[in-house]
């Protein structure tokens, strides 16, 4: 039975049976199916019949198309004498067959229903006049509009919209929240968009997709798509006739049939099944959850199944993780201890070696982790293989100054670099001529497979007394059967000796090019500590979501794994004689011991951790689907991830910083790496690094740490400890070649703010006295009050200096993005260099891990909907500056009912305040326990006196509260304080401000 408002059957609908008719008879045998667009209800009638399904479901959005379904369900449910007709089973249609009202799956959705089968003939085109679309489908609507319904479709909002698709394309999106992992899509879709185009649509979503029966369908009224091909370059494929095999497009084909010819299109039966179901239902779960707008982007389409297995499972983890979590949580410079935790999984897994998370550090890549090493030893002498010296300093490489010249000049104390060939024999050679205090080197592949050559360079560096850096990038295979390495065989039968290391470079990944994150194994904890100190003075922390890609790689190949299947291996220790070791450089020790680094937390210890620079904000949605639509895209192209042209409007509109064709834009994974080559640049033109006193800590221990020539700039309480033009001009006529650090417009640590005529001032000095200028703006962006602030107009300030200014004057700006666009995650620094001698200089050194393409493209997408003046971030930003403002606003009164003095912030994450009434008390302290340790002599207690930098370690022993003391600030007498945490990390940073002061009274 039909009624006018639904379709006849027709070549379409017997198209689509005889689909399924081609696929084994178990296809539906006890599934649960749905059928959409189910019109007079034949096909899921025809299906119960046939395969006898646990139950089918009937649904179409046209209330009439249910009740006529029901009518022919009764029909062909009982006989003649209105009996039930039972089949093999003992069961009837009735028990088997459902109908139901639905605009495409919410009958299932509402209702909890997991189906295993999911089928649909909905032969939808666009409706040309979209607002046809818009009235309510009631029961008196009428037959022409019901039919009309049943055959066009409004907009969607899917890509797939432009091809008249964007309904199949939301019916494949629906079900894949309510398919079962195993389950099968079965579409029948007209080709007039191209077979290409119906395909993919399937395919960008994750599904495996098989063709499985075609023919052809005449085509009659086409209007509708010759208007859409004049609003858009796609072509739609129609073909002259039935037995036609070459397209043609819609507007040849109008014209064709309006001429009396016969059109026709291909009607194809695909049948899909996902790819990997679970991740994929996951990534589709975030994406409904407020983020549809970027599922345009998404593309898991694979021609090689290794990328998509790679892929997939990183997506899916990458959606939970944003999903799950507001920000990202703090993770120690030395690396993720899950992704750390994940490495030693591996090795002990597949190689046999047992080692564990302290014994690895995590760098940015192996370039950096080559130079950080280099640097923490500082060698007289370093062989470096040819292979790996790419990225050192130049001047390591060009230096001849291969005895110590016993200079205390910086500039002067130069390690030397000596390249040498990879080949053992050859490198082992070059080691006895020139007795190196430190050898870096690889293997050749040749020599790789056994774990001879390795030990012959141990044998030989032992000897000689020098360290051994050994790189097995080349060789290391992220893969269940991995290739036989000779070190790692090596080293599952003899525990690692304690002047070697291994490096690793991670890059061989399939799906993001030049994704690098790599990581030094030591046994040695004297090592893996200074490593860990190292890169957190040099590098920061290493790009998270990159130690996640590489963590859920890992994640795969243990996964499978029985834990702890065979007991750890016996290892030998190798002995030796004793010679003496070159030791860390004397300057790295002295910075290592006493810069407040991060305090790292023991096992089943929470610690918080007001002392670092990271914002642990809740993430605005455009930044979290900035990310994930970075990750999710393929084929990106130049434009998209050309940073430029964005950065120079963000500076303008910022700072007023004036830029022009000579400028020079350098980027990186951290604004701290780009300051530590700009010391670099300092050190090597003889300069001297001016402090003012209350500058970033990490920065000032970062410049000591490479030996730069410091000069402290005193500050005065009464001027909120900010540099003034008096107080400059008198440092400066004492000091050559002088480089002034400045943070602003926001200052790091106090929160207080140069305004305009301030940093005019401070520049007109330096100008004066040829100083350099690095404009730290890093942690700046999050004012409180920013429209009584005013802004930096500096291209006006710059203007008024041209005449009068030294030759050697001139203003870098360094900056991140970070907290200005609180992107967590997203490690990016910027440096803007205006001098081209300070550019020539500062390309010796490029050892700089630089931002991959997907954090570029998420930065370009942020900068953009900033420059548009989009909503949703400035939202997002403006609703965490009044929290960053409430939040000072609590801190101050806690700290000052606890007996703190507080200098009052007036924008971004930290504060400075002085423990006025805890100084000279005497504290009792209990050791707090190391990291596995549970013997008894941790329950010792020791009393303190307290003063302005003993009170960092008092106040973490007796709450867990981790401050800055004013060994970091530098200003006499004041701690800092950061309050960018999370909300509830917040409040318990409060109360343990109220328990020390109980613990100090009591």
């Amino acid at each position: 039975m039909v009624i006018p408002s639904i379709f006849v059957p027709e070549d379409w609908s017997f198209t689509f049976y005889e689909g399924l008719n081609r696929h084994p008879d178990s296809i539906f045998k006890d599934k649960s199916v749905a059928e959409l667009g189910c019109g007079n209800g034949w096909i899921s009638i025809a299906i119960a019949e046939k395969w006898l399904p646990s139950k089918v479901y009937g649904l179409d959005i046209n209330p009439r198309a249910v009740k006529v379904s029901l009518i022919n369900l009764y029909l062909n449910a009982l006989d003649e004498r209105g009996q039930p007709i039972y089949d093999e089973e003992k069961k009837t249609l009735l028990d088997r067959v459902e109908f139901h009202e639905s605009d495409l799956l919410s009958y299932c959705k509402d209702h909890d229903i997991q189906l295993e089968r999911i089928v649909g003939c909905i032969p939808q085109i666009l409706n040309p006049n979209p607002d046809a679309m818009s009235k309510m489908i009631t029961e008196n609507a009428s037959e022409e509009f019901l039919y009309s319904l049943s055959n066009y479709c409004a907009l969607q909002g899917f890509v797939e919209d432009q091809f008249g698709l964007g309904l199949i394309a939301r019916a494949v999106e629906e079900g894949i929240t309510v398919i079962k992992p195993l389950g099968i899509m079965i579409f029948n879709m007209g080709g007039r968009p191209g077979q290409a185009v119906c395909k993919r649509l399937f395919e960008r979503r994750g599904f495996c997709v098989n063709k499985i029966w075609q023919t052809k369908a005449a085509d009659t009224d086409i209007s509708a798509l010759v208007e859409i091909e004049k609003n858009s370059p796609h072509r739609f494929e129609f073909f002259m006739g039935r037995s036609g095999d070459q397209p043609i497009c819609a507007r040849t084909a109008w014209a064709y049939g309006k001429a009396g010819g016969s059109i026709s299109h291909a009607l194809s039966v695909y049948s899909c099944q996902l790819r990997q179901p679970n991740q994929v239902k996951t990534i589709f779960e975030f994406l409904k959850n407020g983020f549809h707008e970027i599922s345009s982007s998404l593309d898991l389409s694979f021609e090689d199944d290794s990328v998509a297995d790679e892929k997939i499972p990183f997506l899916a983890y990458l959606a939970s993780v944003l999903k799950e979590n507001s920000c990202f949580p703090y993770e120690p410079p030395a690396g993720s201890k899950r992704f750390r935790n994940l490495i030693a999984g591996f090795m002990k897994t597949y190689h046999h070696v047992p080692l564990n998370s302290d014994n690895i550090v995590v760098f940015p890549s192996r370039a950096v982790a080559i130079e950080n090493a280099l640097r923490l030893f500082s060698p007289r002498l370093a062989v470096v293989d040819e292979h790996l010296t790419r990225h050192l300093p130049r001047q390591w490489l060009t230096s001849l100054v291969i005895e110590n010249t016993g200079s205390d000049n910086p500039s002067q104390d130069i390690l030397t670099v000596i390249e040498a060939p990879r080949q053992s024999d050859l490198m082992i050679e070059v080691i006895k001529k020139l007795k190196p205090q430190v050898v870096v080197t690889g293997l050749p592949h040749f020599e790789a497979v056994t774990s001879s050559a390795f030990e012959h360079l141990l044998n030989v560096t032992r000897e000689i007394g020098a360290r051994l850096f050994l790189d097995i990038s080349d060789h290391f295979e992220l893969s269940s059967l991995p290739g036989s390495s000779g070190v790692l065989k090596y080293l599952s039968g003899t525990r690692l000796p304690s002047h070697a290391a291994i490096i690793c470079g991670l890059l061989k990944n399939q799906v993001y090019s030049d994704l690098e994150v790599a990581f030094i194994i030591s046994e040695e904890e004297a090592i893996f500590k200074a490593l860990s100190k190292t890169v957190e003075l040099l590098e920061g922390i290493t790009a998270p979501i990159s130690q996640y890609y590489y963590g859920c790689l890992f994640h795969e190949l243990l996964s499978f794994q029985l834990a702890d299947r065979r007991p750890p291996a016996e290892r030998e220790i190798q002995k030796g004689d004793s010679v003496e070791m070159i030791g860390f450089a004397s300057s790295a020790i002295s910075v290592l011991n006493n810069s407040e680094l991060s305090i790292n937390e023991a096992e089943n210890t929470s610690l918080i951790h007001m002392d670092v620079d990271q914002s642990f904000l809740p993430l605005p949605s455009p930044v979290k689907a900035a990310i994930f639509e970075s990750y999710a895209r393929q084929n990106m192209a130049d434009s998209e991830i050309d940073v430029t042209s964005s950065i120079k409007h963000f500076i303008k509109c910022n700072y007023g910083f004036p830029t022009d064709s000579s400028t020079e834009f350098v980027y990186a994974d951290s604004s701290l790496a780009l300051f530590n080559k700009v010391v670099l640049c300092c050190i090597q033109e003889g300069g001297t690094l001016c402090f003012p006193a209350g500058s970033n800590g990490t920065y000032v221990s970062a410049a000591k740490f490479l030996k730069a020539n410091i000069v402290n700039i005193f500050t005065k309480a009464e001027e909120g400890f900010k540099l003034t033009e008096k107080i400059l001009s008198e440092v400066l006529e004492s000091v050559n070649k002088p480089w002034v650090y400045i943070s602003g417009p926001t200052i790091n640590p106090t929160g207080l703010l140069y305004n305009n005529e301030e940093i005019g001032n401070i520049l007109s000095t330096c100008a004066k006295f040829g100083a350099r200028v690095v404009i730290d703006t890093s942690f700046s962006g999050l004012e409180f009050d920013s429209e009584s602030w005013g802004g930096w107009d500096l291209e006006g300030s710059l203007s008024k200096l041209t005449s009068s200014a030294q030759p050697s004057f001139g203003v870098s700006l360094l900056g991140g993005l970070s907290l200005k666009m609180l992107t967590g995650a997203l490690k990016f620094g910027f440096l803007v260099l205006d001098q081209s001698i300070l550019v020539d200089t500062f390309n010796n050194f490029p050892g700089l891990s630089k931002p991959h393409s997907t954090v570029k493209y998420a930065i370009k997408k942020l900068l953009g909907l900033r420059e548009r003046k989009s909503g949703d971030i400035l939202d997002g930003v403006g609703e965490q500056i009044r929290n960053l403002r409430s939040r000072s606003k609590r801190l101050k009164e806690t700290l000052e009912n606890c007996g703190w003095d507080v200098l009052e912030s007036c924008a971004g994450v930290s504060m400075v305040a002085k423990p006025s009434a805890y100084l000279n008390k005497i504290v009792k302290l209990k050791n707090l326990p190391k990291d596995g340790d549970s013997s008894t002599d941790n329950d010792v207690t020791y009393e303190v006196k307290l003063d302005d930098i003993n009170i960092r370690e008092a106040i973490f022993k007796a709450t867990g509260l981790c401050i800055n003391s004013s060994s970091w600030t530098a200003i006499p007498g004041y701690c800092r304080f950061t309050i960018a945490l999370e909300e509830s990390e917040f409040e318990r940073a409060l109360d343990c401000i109220v328990k020390f002061k109980d613990i100090i009274g009591a």
